[in-house]
Parts: C-alpha cells; sequence; structure tokens
C-alpha cells in the first residue's frame, strides 16, 4: 500500500510543480507587469527580425524561384550543399574564415582585458576619463567612414606611406591590393576600433570586486602584479568566461560589412570570407537558394560551437549561458 501511495504522489508531483510555476508567474506578471511590457518590444524585435525569417531556410533545399514562391519551388533536397563543399572556393572561404575568426579571438578579444586591466592601475582620475574617452571613440564612428579613413590612410600616397618613407626611407606598400596584408589590417584596425569599448563590461566588473581583498593583499606584501593577477583576474574571470563563451558562438560570422568595404578581387585569396560570399552569391548574382544552403551551413557551425563551448565551460567551471 505505501508503494502504490509513493508511486501516487510521484505522478502527481509534476502536476502541482507544474501548477506551482504558473501560479508564480501570474503573481510575478501582477506585481512587475511594466517591467514585462518594458521587454515587449525587444520580443517583438526578435521575433519578427530573426524567429520568423527562418521560414525562408527552406530555400536552401529548393530551387528557389521568385515568381513561384517559397512552396511551389522545386525541391532539390542537398544539392546546393554538394555544391558548396564541392567547388574550388570552398577550401579558400573556410581557411580565411578560420584564421580571420583565430585571429580575433587571440588578439582582438583580449586587447579589452589588457586595457581595463591598465585602466584599473590608473590613479589619476582626469587621465583615467581622457584614455577612456579617446579609446572609446572609435566605436562611435561608422563601419563605412572607417573604411574610407583605412583606404585613404594606406593608399600608395596615403599618410601611414609618407610617415614610412620619410621616417624609415621604406618603398610606399599598396596595403590593400597585396592580399598578404589584408588580414594585419582588419585584425589591427578592428582592434583600434573595439577595444575601447570592449574594456567598458571589464571595468564594470572590476569595480565589483571587494577592495578588503586588495587591502589584506597589500598587509600580506603582495604588489600591483600579484594583486593584479591573484584578485583582479580571477575577479573578472566569469564575465570574460561568458564573454568568450559569446565570442565562439560567432566564430564563423566576423565582420562581412567591413571586409566588403575593403577587399578587392586582388585580395579575395586571403579576404573572401564566408559572409562575402554570400553576399556575392545571393545579392550580386541573384543565387538565393545557393546563398541560402551556405549561410545555413555557416549558422550550423556556429550554433554547434556554442553549444559545445558552454558545455565544456560548465563542466571545468560554474560558468555558462544555461
Amino acid at each position: 500500500m505505501s508503494t502504490a501511495l509513493h508511486q501516487q504522489s510521484d505522478s502527481v508531483k509534476p502536476a502541482v510543480d507544474k501548477n506551482g510555476f504558473k501560479y508564480r508567474f501570474i503573481r510575478d506578471f501582477r506585481l512587475n507587469k511594466y517591467i514585462y511590457l518594458m521587454l515587449l518590444p525587444v520580443v517583438i524585435y526578435y521575433v519578427v527580425f530573426y524567429y520568423v525569417p527562418m521560414y525562408g531556410l527552406q530555400i536552401a533545399f529548393k530551387d528557389y524561384s521568385p515568381g513561384a514562391g517559397f512552396l511551389h519551388s522545386d525541391w532539390v533536397g542537398l544539392k546546393h550543399f554538394r555544391d558548396f563543399f564541392g567547388s574550388h572556393f570552398f577550401i579558400r572561404i573556410l581557411r580565411n574564415t578560420l584564421l580571420i575568426s583565430l585571429y580575433e579571438l587571440l588578439f582582438t578579444f583580449p586587447a579589452s582585458i589588457v586595457l581595463a586591466l591598465l585602466l584599473n592601475e590608473l590613479r589619476s582620475a582626469v587621465l583615467k576619463r581622457t584614455v577612456q574617452t579617446i579609446t572609446y571613440m572609435p566605436h562611435f564612428i561608422s563601419i563605412v567612414v572607417i573604411s574610407g579613413m583605412l583606404i585613404d590612410f594606406l593608399a600608395r600616397d596615403g599618410l601611414i606611406n609618407n610617415l614610412l618613407s620619410s621616417w624609415f626611407g621604406l618603398e610606399p606598400i599598396a596595403f590593400l591590393q597585396e592580399s598578404s596584408w589584408f588580414r594585419s589590417v582588419y585584425i589591427s584596425s578592428n582592434i583600434w576600433q573595439n577595444i575601447g569599448w570592449g574594456s567598458i563590461i571589464y571595468l564594470s566588473a572590476m569595480s565589483g570586486i571587494d577592495p578588503s581583498l586588495y587591502e589584506a593583499s597589500r598587509v600580506d606584501g603582495a604588489n600591483r602584479w600579484r594583486q593584479t593577477l591573484h584578485i583582479t583576474l580571477p575577479g573578472i574571470m566569469p564575465t570574460v568566461v561568458i564573454l568568450l563563451i559569446l565570442q565562439i558562438g560567432h566564430f564563423m560570422s566576423i565582420g562581412a560589412d567591413k571586409i566588403l568595404l575593403l577587399y578587392n578581387p586582388t585580395t579575395y585569396e586571403t579576404a573572401d570570407v564566408i559572409g562575402t560570399f554570400v553576399y556575392r552569391k545571393g545579392i550580386l548574382e541573384s543565387n538565393f537558394s545557393y546563398s541560402a544552403a551556405v549561410g545555413l551551413f555557416n549558422s550550423l557551425i556556429n550554433f554547434t560551437l556554442l553549444v559545445t563551448a558552454n558545455a565544456l565551460s560548465r563542466r571545468t567551471s560554474d560558468n555558462k549561458l544555461w
């Protein structure tokens, strides 16, 4: 009889828990209805611009024709994926995407952390605000303007070549016409553009570290380097891990808009990535199904990397997205 009662209680428990969650949600909604109302535009934005367009992913498996529409276009299955994997462009754009994304992860991502650590050590408030303002400014400049500045500065008769010629006696270098220079130009300009803005969240995390930890370390004789190594870095590590997971989730989706503005056929060998390839195939050549297949392949890799990075972080530490 006790076994039967135990089984009956187990069968009733999920329903109770479900009703309890429903009750808690209704109560919380009544108490915070205005906050939920503020959240509504964000939810609508993501539904309209991120979830509804998923309906169009079916064209990756069809020979899409605007006249026939989504439903009546001919079904071709995995044909576009096979064409992409068998294309002589596949290895090139995959290599370029992986390399540029890896350089972003190795150089651009840590740059903001280093700047935040340096700013945290400044004792002059005026100097700190000045450096912050200067490093934040490039983030607010349009990508089009940034690209135009780079094209002008890196031209054969531009500012950079004039300085190299007058100071070091070097011959002019066609930075944006030589494929060997493109990745260096792209990564260095990204660091300059995003280092200040990326440091904000790390400075915010540092402000939450208990000051008594620094006082205790100074009593124990720890210098500034030891304090940074054993207090500051562990204190911001949860933030670093979460942002690293998010960065890995966008590993294959590098800034194609900036590359489109900077590259040209002479630099395709090192500059052409999946995003630019999709633009040329989908927009310029109107090959919508093929470009949708390539884009879907890219998104699946990003999703796999995000889930894997989150799982590894969850197993090795308490820091995770879900």
